[in-house]
């Protein structure tokens, strides 16, 4: 068992001290381990695990925390709670950061050897390892670390590889030649959801093509001019009367001088620009099926960098951006362009380095989708799907699946799982294998590796011992309860999780997916390294604690929508925890000694204590219900309310009347309630702000190493009490009207005034006479009368509440003449403001000259003075009355 650290309460909050102390005690006691307790049910999560490329950020400390906050609520409800951690090799993003470090000592990758290269991209992973379970620990998460998992694991690289074989002995991987998305800067293939899609202020470029028997031209338009040097053909429309007479001809495609055939095709748009349609199979994929059904050749005309080839005859060597600009000039020259028509048009960029996505015929490794999404789809009309959260991410997800192309898989990297295919030397034989060919001499395996998605899709299951069917983890843990994640990468990674998980276990790899937004800055832009205002999770903690920006992080948004990031929020609830630990501190200073055992809440109670213990069973319910329906917004609301307004403001204050008091037996049950109330709030609040209720729970009496594996609180329903209720709301009524009187006409607290307070039946009386003693206390009567037939004192103020009426005589509050005559001043001066700024506003000439937003202010004036002048000739009216 872990050493428990020194646990002296310290008069004042410090989160970092708090914090710091605790995380190695809950680590080295094991308390975050799954046990395997088979009297236990199973509940688990699989961490979305983090790129090994820096540090976490803002929407990471999100998504953990609310994955920390179920987990520990299941541990603490007796669950057998796993929490899988496990990183994610990323191999794209890695790859670059370990080649831009190269680059700083004048190395490239090639220099290196992939051997080598590999060696520094594992150094690279140690590393940032380190960093991210730094982090971890910071935001308290209580992953069970004896079972944390990579990508490249020695497992999980089975798992990888155990899916690339039987998907393609089962047909549905294949290696075919393609249109890919291709990033010219890191020289990869993309997915289609690798691809982000911006509007670019482009052109449209109009083109004339001769017609090879000299007779007349096609008209032809492209965004992309540099691709035109790999046309294979024109497509018209057959059913296009302009052009019927020049299907089977040929054209002669400028600058090159090759001939291209006109064919006729159903996609050409007979609307769209002059109806015909240049046709650059190897650039583009539609072209590249037009292509196939015409029997097109594909000429490529640039290579992996974007840079021009041998095909683009004289622009060979150029940028493909430098050639467009050069052939513009050239076919202006010729009069072959005759008109460029600007145009914003959505174009591709890389999601990785933000390069201009080229369309690019290569030989690629291909996932067939239809038959996967297919058993997607069934799995979604069954009882057991995987339930969204909200529920409206499900049609998001479904149209997806439903118009899901097939998946390249292969990445033009080192830095991955390579693909297990092997060429034979001399016979061009393709071997695909769990394990190298016998005669490995003869055989070169492929130089890529798969897509990094590929891996993350098998996360759920290849963490816990698959293809090991009888794995104890596989067999205890999967499939999992919930995945918590953002609604971005729906299609990167959720749905193949789910199609995965499907085909190759037969089960949906989670219960729920809580999906959560994105983390914006407080003007609700994304946050992002150009604009300057991503804000570093580990500054915000270092600022105000852990603590403080879970709660924020947890309870500031509902499910599925963004959080708008604020500074003071966090600082409110560093208060919070302030006003937690004064509070704590307060009870504690008052137990006397009190044992656990010594908690007894059997015996006669104060009106107060009914109250706080019902509205403790109360919150119980609701904080148990909201987390059962991922509602953590309204669990905070729940929490901090209770906390603040119920415990500290109101019973703290009411239980210094016995604390302070004679009555002995009265004490001790103050002392039992501050300590079973502290107690069970602790535990309600610890999944949210685990480090300052570990710290208040050690010094409560408690039973337990820690209070991470407390039990759950149960709503007691032998502790509800309806009157209690009922007598403390109109105690708090009462206390509310006087305090909020004695506002408006600035009476201090600390003078005396008469009150008399009139009861609407004999029930509310002896309410009244059950709760004297918190009259006496909070509204500080010199005298006080309760009864059934009260007359109204004259010239007094008045309240009507349910079931009483009080009055204070005016003569106790105030000098009444002197009140009059400073009312009537403050009248006149405020009929002057009125007058002033009316006349303002009425001038022509300042209202066309002045700048609006002094305009403005001089109206919100006007405003405030009516509103302000209203008020005081209600009082005016109140007092002369």
């Amino acid at each position: 068992m872990s050493e428990k650290p020194n646990t002296t309460m310290p008069p004042k909050y410090d989160p970092q001290a708090t914090e710091a102390k605790w995380y190695p005690y809950w680590v080295n006691g094991k308390f975050f381990e799954a046990t395997g307790d088979e009297t236990k049910q199973p509940y688990t999560i699989v961490i979305p695990p983090p790129n090994v490329t820096g540090r976490l950020h803002l929407g990471h400390a999100w998504d953990t925390t609310l994955q920390d906050i179920l987990i520990r609520v299941k541990r603490m409800q007796g669950y057998d709670a796993l929490w899988l951690p496990g990183m994610d090799h990323a191999g794209i993003a890695t790859q670059a950061k370990v080649e831009g470090k190269l680059r700083e000592q004048g190395l490239s990758r090639h220099d290196l050897g992939r051997e080598k290269f590999l060696e520094k991209s594992w150094e690279w992973k140690e590393e940032y390892a380190d960093f991210i379970r730094e982090q971890w620990a910071k935001l308290g998460l209580s992953l069970d670390y004896s079972r944390e998992r990579f990508t490249l694991d020695d497992g999980l690289s089975q798992a990888v590889r155990e899916v690339f074989v039987r998907l393609y002995e089962e047909g549905l991987i294949y290696r075919g030649e393609y249109i890919i998305n291709w990033d010219p800067q890191t020289k990869t293939a993309l997915s289609d959801i690798e691809v982000i899609y911006k509007d670019v202020q482009g052109a449209f470029y109009h083109m004339k093509y001769p017609l090879a028997d000299g007779d007349g031209h096609i008209e032809v338009a492209t965004t992309r001019p540099e691709t035109m040097l790999g046309d294979t053909a024109v497509a018209v429309h057959p059913n296009d009367e302009r052009y019927r007479h020049l299907i089977g001809k040929k054209a002669i495609l400028p600058i090159v001088g090759r001939e291209i055939e006109i064919v006729a095709d159903d996609y050409v748009d007979m609307e769209f620009g002059s109806g015909a349609v240049k046709i650059t199979p190897a650039h583009d994929p539609n072209d590249f099926e037009i292509g196939n059904r015409h029997n097109l050749e594909r000429i490529l005309v640039m290579d992996e960098s974007g840079t021009m080839n041998e095909n683009a005859g004289k622009y060979k060597g150029l940028d493909r951006f430098q050639c467009r600009k050069q052939i513009v000039k050239d076919l202006q020259d010729e009069g072959i362009l005759f008109k460029i028509e600007e145009h914003t048009h959505s174009v591709g960029h890389s999601e990785r380095s933000d390069a201009v996505v080229e369309p690019y015929l290569s030989t690629q490794w291909f996932v067939k989708m239809g038959p996967l999404a297919e058993e997607a789809i069934k799995l979604q009309q069954k009882d057991g799907k995987v339930n969204f959260v909200p529920d409206r991410f499900e049609k998001t997800y479904m149209h997806w699946i439903e118009n899901i192309r097939d998946w390249c898989i292969s990445r033009q990297l080192w830095w991955g799982h390579r693909i297990p295919a092997w060429f034979h030397k001399e016979t061009g034989e393709i071997y695909v294998g769990r394990k190298e060919p016998d005669d490995i001499e003869n055989w070169q395996q492929d130089e890529d590796v798969l897509d990094t998605w590929f891996s993350s899709a098998l996360w759920p299951f290849s963490t816990m011992g698959w293809p090991d069917n009888e794995a104890a983890d596989y067999k205890r843990y999967y499939s999992t309860d919930a995945l918590v994640t953002g609604y971005d990468i729906i299609y990167f990674w959720v749905a193949r999780m789910i199609f995965q998980g499907q085909h190759f276990t037969g089960q949906r790899p989670f219960k729920d997916v809580l999906i959560h937004g994105l983390v914006r800055d407080a003007e609700g832009r994304k946050m992002s390294k150009s604009l300057g205002n991503g804000v570093d999770p580990m500054d915000v903690i270092d600022k105000y604690g852990a603590d403080a920006l879970r709660f924020f992080l947890s309870t500031g948004s509902s499910p599925g929508n963004d959080l708008r990031f604020y500074w003071e929020k966090v600082e409110a609830n560093w208060n919070f925890g302030n006003k937690i630990w004064n509070a704590s501190r307060f009870a504690l200073m008052n137990m006397d000694g009190l044992k656990y055992e010594n908690i007894d809440l059997t015996g006669k109670k104060s009106i107060a204590d009914q109250w706080i213990l019902t509205k403790l069973q109360m919150t119980i319910e609701h904080v148990t219900k909201f987390i059962d329906t991922y509602e953590f917004g309204e669990v905070g609301r729940a929490l901090y309310n209770f906390i603040w307004d119920d415990f500290c403001d109101w019973y703290i204050e009411m239980a210094k009347l016995p604390l302070n008091g004679e009555d002995g037996e009265a004490k001790q049950m103050t002392r039992s309630v501050l300590a079973y109330v502290l107690d069970q709030t602790m535990r309600l609040l610890h999944p949210f702000m685990p480090f300052i209720t570990e710290e208040v729970w050690q010094h409560l009496p408690h039973e337990g190493e820690s209070i991470t594996v407390a039990s759950w609180p149960v709503k007691d329903d032998t502790l509800m009490n309806e009157q209690g209720m009922k007598d403390m709301q109109l105690l708090q009524d009462i206390i509310r009207s006087i305090r909020n009187t004695r506002s408006e006409l600035n009476v201090p607290m600390s003078k005396e005034i008469t009150l008399y307070i009139k009861a609407d039946s004999e029930e509310v009386l002896k309410q009244l006479e059950r709760g004297k003693a918190y009259i006496d206390r909070f509204c500080n009567p010199s005298e006080l009368k309760l009864a059934t037939n009260l007359i109204a004192p004259e010239k007094s103020m008045s309240s009507v509440l349910s079931g009483v009426e009080l009055y204070m005589p005016l003569a106790d509050l105030l000098d009444l003449d002197a009140e009059i005559t400073r009312l009537n001043n403050e009248l006149k001066r405020l009929d002057g403001e009125v007058v002033r700024v009316q006349k303002k506003l009425a001038n022509e000439g300042f209202i066309s000259k002045a700048p609006e937003k002094v305009v403005a202010e001089e109206k919100a004036k006007e405003k405030d003075y009516i509103e302000q002048r209203e008020k005081v000739q209600l009082r005016l009216n109140e007092l002369k009355n």
